[in-house]
């Protein structure tokens, strides 16, 4: 199974939360900060699975996850605006 992370770099702060549970250690802080003073998470596609672990336990809801199990991409867990909750929905 291919998958795919979107991180909102941004609007990240670096926490590292990500870079910990990512089973695959795809996901590491960057050398550059972004416009904030942040160095946010990047991710190296190449091993992800699209477990969706780091979107899960990012605490500012900015990972974005898509996975592909039969050349169908689909949108996991997608970012929330501040405030908004929202269920991860089942692949009909």
């Amino acid at each position: 199974m291919a998958g795919k992370i979107i991180i909102d770099t941004e609007r990240c702060k670096g926490c590292g939360l990500c870079v910990v549970v990512c089973p695959k250690k795809t996901i590491v802080v960057s050398g550059t900060s972004n416009s904030i003073g942040y160095f946010p998470a990047k991710a190296n596609n190449n091993d992800c699975t699209g477990c969706g672990a780091c979107a899960i336990i990012c605490p500012e809801a900015i990972i974005e996850v898509l996975r592909d199990d039969s050349g169908n991409v689909e949108i996991v867990i997608e970012p929330r605006e501040k405030g908004e909750q929202r269920l991860i929905e089942e692949k009909k």
